[in-house]
């Protein structure tokens, strides 16, 4: 079995061991925050910092809402989509269902049959009825 080794530390000019920063530590360098707090906190930002902290919830929250609301829509369209193809096909079976030759096939059982005499309008003279 292999034993655990340490890995020799990066080493740069003059056998001073080289440490790589980070982007916070980067940015620590580059802003120099400590100059900002060496007379204590600054309370007059506090307001500012405030608004901001709830401009930034609000604005997280408004997004959670919108993704929700998408969410419930793509849900919804689904539905949509299943009710129009289940009314597409009872559209399709009601009509073939009220085809005459097919209501003539139902009624047959009942002892009814078609008439075989055409229809004929009945006309009603003004002053008779």
């Amino acid at each position: 079995m292999n034993e655990n080794k340490f890995k020799a530390a990066a080493q740069g000019p003059a056998g001073a061991i080289r440490t790589e920063g980070g982007l916070f530590s980067v940015l620590e360098k580059k802003l120099k925050l400590e100059n900002y707090f060496e007379a204590g906190f600054p309370v007059h930002y506090v307001p500012k910092i405030l608004f901001v902290m709830v401009l930034g919830l609000i604005y997280i929250g408004n997004t959670h809402h919108g993704e929700k609301t998408v969410r419930n829509i793509n849900h919804i369209q689904a539905e949509v989509e299943d009710v129009r193809a289940d009314y597409t096909t009872m559209k399709a079976q009601l009509m073939f269902s009220s085809k005459q030759s097919e209501v003539a096939a139902k009624v047959k059982a009942y002892g009814l049959e078609e008439s075989l005499t055409p229809p004929y309008k009945v006309v009603v003279e003004k002053g008779e009825y």
